[in-house]
């Protein structure tokens, strides 16, 4: 993973660096905001618009989103733990030095966002859309994985370690140094010709086997 900065490993709250900085959020959500260490806890919010806005040095825990709009945000050391997004669009957002922990993302639209530095651990993550999008140095620790695209992505840096992975999507994705080793299970429904580069370990190679003969056009009969 590298050295990541500030708060990445960090599993509590009161651990994180600027914890002691933190304000519970006094005012609305909204397009364009500005919000620095800031926590926002325990709320559910549906429809939100906070597209464009930024939140740097902050926490978000056993927060619900349902819907509404993060496009262009930018998350910059933000520490996000037991919360729920569900729906909604994260269009070329832009997160770095983030933590997602114990939580939901799902049916999020996130194609053309960056995600650098970012470690996602325990999550369960369904039809999350990052076509298009560049991850560096993620890391999905502990997660379920099922029907994520990264159609279209550059993955540089990223890694699965205890996640299961479930009909992913890799049409046209850009691969450095990929690497699935450690993940529990590996099921890509589309791309295998786009993960040149990338490292598997053997028995993730025995099981993909068929897979991987399909795409290549190699029939596999016994006589």
């Amino acid at each position: 993973m590298g050295d990541f900065s500030r708060g990445l490993e960090v599993q509590e709250l009161s651990s994180l660096p600027y914890a002691k900085f933190l304000r519970p959020l006094d005012e609305e959500l909204e397009r364009d905001g500005d919000y620095t260490e800031v926590h926002i806890d325990n709320a559910e919010f549906d429809e939100v618009e906070a597209g464009g806005s930024r939140f740097s040095e902050s926490a978000i825990t056993s927060v619900t989103f349902t819907g509404g709009s993060f496009d262009r945000v930018r998350l910059d050391d933000v520490w996000i733990s037991r919360s729920r997004w569900i729906g909604g669009g994260w269009a070329e957002a832009d997160l770095m030095n983030v933590s997602i922990l114990d939580g939901v993302l799902a049916g999020v639209q996130a194609y053309g966002s960056q995600w650098r530095r970012v470690v996602v651990r325990n999550c369960k993550i369904d039809s999350l859309n990052l076509r298009g999008s560049r991850l560096q140095d993620v890391e999905f620790r502990d997660c379920d994985l099922a029907e994520v695209d990264f159609g279209q992505a550059t993955l540089a840096g990223v890694t699965f370690p205890g996640s299961s992975i479930r009909r992913a999507r890799f049409t046209k994705a850009t691969v450095k140094k990929l690497d699935f080793r450690g993940a529990r299970t590996l099921d890509v429904a589309e791309g295998w010709e786009s993960l040149r580069g990338a490292v598997i370990d053997s028995t993730q190679l025995m099981e993909s086997a068929a897979a991987l003969a399909q795409t290549l056009g190699v029939s596999v009969k016994d006589r």
